[in-house]
């Protein structure tokens, strides 16, 4: 899995088509291999890490975040887009601090992301892949996986940076 994300990575200046498309390529090559963990991804550097269970509220008790090494939404976005720019463009932050580095879009598409909530408060996140569908870090339990936009019914709007 790592060998295809690798050959991703392009440093220097990107157009953002070639952004977008790598956005979706490495998105895809990791859907169905990285676990949920809440707080997974927010390490120094960007990519699967322990999560934590400050904050956690899910359906699995007792929480098993701080022994899973894996992703949550967020910390999804920032690998993803973290191998498609070369760099940390996201950083560590949550869904809220991510959304200040990016701009509303009318017209999304593969590679934006797509955000819940209200701007004053988001919760999740997720990568847009055309068609009404995004990937994503959904829940304690479940893999990165391909689901419809309307999988939570309070969608903020699409963002690209």
């Amino acid at each position: 899995m790592l060998g295809i994300v690798a050959l991703l990575v392009v440093p220097g200046a990107v157009q953002v088509d070639d952004a977008l498309s790598r956005i979706v390529a490495a998105a895809y090559a990791i859907t169905g291999t990285i676990p949920y963990s809440w707080g997974g991804g927010h390490a120094s550097r960007p990519g699967p890490s322990r999560g934590t269970c400050s904050g956690y509220q899910g359906d699995i008790q007792p929480c098993p975040a701080k022994h899973t090494r894996g992703l949550d939404c967020s910390g999804l976005a920032r690998w993803v887009y973290h191998i498609a720019y070369g760099h940390d463009v996201l950083g560590p932050g949550n869904t809220d601090s991510h959304l200040k580095r990016l701009r509303r879009i009318a017209d999304p598409r593969p590679g934006d992301l797509v955000f819940f909530g209200t701007r004053k408060r988001t919760h999740h996140s997720g990568i847009y892949i055309g068609d009404g569908k995004m990937i994503n870090a959904y829940a304690t339990g479940t893999k990165v996986r391909v689901d419809s936009v309307n999988v939570l019914d309070d969608l903020l709007g699409y963002y690209r940076y």
